[in-house]
Formats: structure tokens, sequence, C-alpha cells
């Protein structure tokens, strides 16, 4: 059996068609604040620059800025991958609102990706919660799901939901309720060193042009240089894992249920079509067939993949623009040879779209992060101060911070901020960040159910690993993974 039913119809479609109608719907095209039928790197730096925003004048007319009161707010952080730019503007965001909201007693808590679901499904039980949190794209259905939020959508911090990501509002959407709003929304690129692929024999100006492609040249830099080919992934409980294998089953027409069509039904479980075999087989090819790919891939996040990529022992990788500014950063840190050696990988490095899959289907994870107010019964102390939690939310939301918080690796979730000089600046300033910005068009949004955080952190990563490590063969791996799938949904 290919499939699994979980009763109904599945709509097909293709991946780039599924997009292009869950971003730019009708009524989004005409109210939204940039045309998103225009979309394309020429677009983005036509508009960048064109209108100035006043975000403490913006922000005093949903809480007075002499606003007195206390808030308790959760994030995830900077982590050892990100830039020290990122650093240096999350310091800043959290300086200028206590500067302009000064009698709002703010206690901020970071944590780290892999944490930060654990650490607040923990205080949930607990009724220890903060006022308001920063989530990654993937968990806001849960906790909205099982009651634990508040109500909110873009209005209530002054803002329109047109000013947001369609495909966005709907990771923040249950039951037909929105209870979140974006911060931020990315899609990823291909990078790969031009020196290597020189020496390797292959064309050092064009990326692999399919995921076939992809394992064919892993094997021919790992055969003829003695190095990794492609930076896989596969880490459990670990959300680089599904960001960077998803877009490689989507490619191959498979899914974990029909998430990559424009109405996705979510009744049919996907993870054992031949399509999304397909798509497991061929990193498995490369992890245990051509052994083409970093041995430590099965612990390994995007940051263990960095230090490989700058050593010049790793050909190609999925990533952020942001991890150029990385690249940067480490070479400043290193000595001797070491240095002009990662300065060679830097000027070799280069960015392109994400390969097809075998019948022309590209496609990337439409990710990010959306901030959320808790219900005051989960809060410690039983009360939730909404005003101190709108200001923030307001202020991280506006179209200045939303584009600064997200200056070196994302894009912001309030549309608006396309038009800041900030993004003039930094389109000028962060090599390659328009070929990633090009790949919004192809991204697919996790679906939005309560159990996709263990589905893409847990059931995901499980699969590969059964796989990779010859627990299963790559149909058993599969057939499992759509089995504990099934029985997840059946559950509720």
């Amino acid at each position: 059996m290919t499939r699994i039913s979980l009763g109904g119809a599945v709509l097909r479609g293709t991946v780039s068609t599924a997009l292009m109608v869950s971003l730019m719907s009708a009524s989004a095209l005409a109210e939204a604040p940039v045309d998103l039928s225009k979309w394309s790197p020429e677009y983005v730096r036509s508009i960048a620059g064109t209108q100035d925003f006043d975000t403490a004048a913006d922000c005093g007319k949903v809480t007075p800025l002499d606003y007195k009161g206390r808030l308790t707010f959760w994030y995830q952080g900077v982590f050892e991958g990100d830039p020290d730019l990122l650093r240096q503007y999350y310091k800043d965001f959290f300086e200028t609102f206590r500067k302009t909201y000064p009698n709002i007693q703010l206690e901020e808590q970071a944590l780290t990706y892999n944490d930060l679901l654990d650490k607040f499904r923990t205080a949930l039980l607990g009724n220890a919660a903060p006022m308001a949190v920063r989530l990654q794209i993937l968990g806001g259905t849960e906790f909205a799901a099982k009651g634990y939020l508040q109500p909110l959508k873009p209005e209530d911090v002054g803002y329109s939901t047109e000013d947001f990501w369609p495909g966005a509002l709907k990771a923040v959407t249950w039951d037909g309720v929105s209870y979140g709003i974006p911060t931020n929304n990315e899609t990823m690129a291909f990078i790969w060193n031009a020196d290597i692929f020189k020496r390797a024999g292959l064309d050092p100006d064009k990326a692999p042009a399919t995921w076939d492609d992809v394992v064919k040249y892993s094997k021919q830099i790992h055969d003829k240089l003695g190095i990794a080919g492609y930076g896989l992934v596969a880490r459990k409980n670990a959300g680089n894992t599904p960001y960077r294998f998803m877009p490689q089953l989507w490619a191959y027409g498979g899914g974990v249920f029909d998430e990559a069509t424009a109405n996705p039904t979510y009744e049919e479980v996907e993870l054992n079509s031949p399509q999304s075999k397909a798509a497991l087989q061929a990193s498995y090819d490369m992890y245990v067939r051509d052994k083409s790919v970093p041995v430590s891939a099965l612990t390994n996040q995007q940051a263990d993949n960095q230090p490989l990529f700058l050593a010049g022992q790793l050909g190609m990788m999925i990533s952020h623009p942001s991890d150029y500014n990385v690249m940067l950063d480490l070479q400043k840190k290193a000595t001797g040879t070491d240095k002009d050696k990662a300065q060679t990988v830097i000027d070799n490095m280069r960015y392109g779209l994400i390969p097809t899959g075998p019948d022309g289907k590209r496609a990337v994870v439409f990710g990010g992060s959306n901030i959320h107010i808790l219900k005051p019964e989960y809060v410690e102390g039983g009360k939730v101060d909404e005003p101190a939690a709108k200001a923030i939310i307001c202020m991280w939301t506006s179209p200045e911070w939303s584009l600064k918080m997200a200056y070196a690796g994302s894009n912001p979730g309030n549309l608006n901020g396309f038009k800041t000089k900030w993004m003039k600046e930094r389109l000028d300033s962060i090599k390659f960040l328009d070929v990633t910005t090009s790949m919004l068009p192809y991204g697919i949004p996790f679906p939005a159910l309560p159990q996709s955080p263990e589905i893409m952190n847990i059931i995901v990563p499980d699969m590969l690993q059964n796989a990779l490590t010859g627990a299963m063969t790559v149909d058993q791996a599969a057939d499992d993974a759509a089995q504990k799938v099934k029985d997840l949904m059946g559950g509720l």
C-alpha cells in the first residue's frame, strides 16, 4: 500500500501553483501594501527605501508610551550559528523597547530553537508560562488548538491583515480564529563552493538543476576530492532536519499529507507514497551507498555544516543568506593559513535556487516565527498585562523591527518592511539576499495542524534515521513513519 487514507479525496497540484494561490489571493493582491503578483528580486529592489515609518508613534496608538505595567516574555533567541549582526539587532531591540516604554517592567527570556517548545509545554502544564511568547512557525497551531492562546490578529496591534503574507497567517489560524501575528518569514537557498565544483569537474557557475543531480554531484565531489559533497542534516528532534528534507520530499512529489497542494485537506497520509520513498531513497543513496555526505549527518545541525564548508571540506548545502555573514565572522576569528583558506572559500561561495524534483517541481519550507499572547490561567500569577504584551508585539511586528530582527537571515513578516530604508541597506550589504528572497514564491508552509511539531521534529527525522542507520529499509522506514502519523492523527 502506498498511502494511508484518513477518508476523503486528496486535491493535487504543483508546488509552485500551491504557493502562488496560497500567498496571492485576489483580495490580498488588491489590498496588500506590496504587489505580490510582481514578486521578483527586481521588484523587491524597486520598492526598498520608498517609505518611512515612525514605530514609536504607531505603537503609541496601541499602548500609550507612558503606560505602566509588567511583561514576561519568552522568545527564540540567536544561536551559535547566527551572525554577530543579528545578535546586535536583538540587543538593540530590547534597549529600544525599554527606552520607548520606560514604565513597562520587561522580563524576557531567550531560549534555543530546540529547547523552546519543550520548555514552553512544561511551563503551560504548571501554569507558569510567560504572558507573551514568540514561537517558531511550527508551534502556534498546537497551542491554539489546546486552548492556551488568546485570539490575536494584526488589527489588535495597529496593523492590517493585508500587511502580512496570507500563507503566513494560515500558520496562526485555528478553527477560523487568528491566534498570533507573524514576526518574520523565510525561505532558504542552495549554496555551493565554486572552486570545489571546478576541481571536481563540475560547472562552477551552476547549481545542480535537480535533486537527482545533487546525489550525482555529491558522489563526484566525494570520489574525486575525498570530501563531503552535500551537507545532509538528519538530527533527531531538531528543526534543521525538516527544513532541509521537506524541500526534497516535496520536489519529488511527496508529502506528509497534501500540504503542497493549493487547498490541502490533510485527509490522507502520503509519507509512504512512491514519491516520498524516492526522496528518502536519495538521502539513503548519499549517506549509505555513496558515503558522500558527512558521517556526522545523523547528529549534525546546520551550525555543524558551517565550519566544514568554511574549511573547504563540504561542497553544497541548504541555508539562509546569513550563512555568508557567518562565514565572514568565522573567517575573522581564524589565524594563519586557515584565514587565507577561509577567504578562498568565501570568494567561491555561490547561491542559487533549490533544485527541482524529476518533474520540475521546486519547493522550500515557508518558515518563520509568530508572536502570541497567553490566556491568564496558564500564566504565572494568573494575570496577563495585555497592553504591555501588545506594546512589544506592535514593536516587533512593525515594518522597522520585523525587518531588523530578520536582517541577516530572514524576511520581515510585515510586508511594509520591504519598503523601509533598512531593506535597501540590507540588499546592498548582504550578498545573495535577493536569491533567498526570490525563493519565497516556492515556499510551502508546514501543515497547519497541532500535530505538526511532533510530525516534523520527531517522526520525519526518525524516518531518516531509521533508513540511514539500516534499522529499517527505505520502504519500511517510510511505512513506519506513515503509520505513526496515522496513529497520531487518529488519537485525537
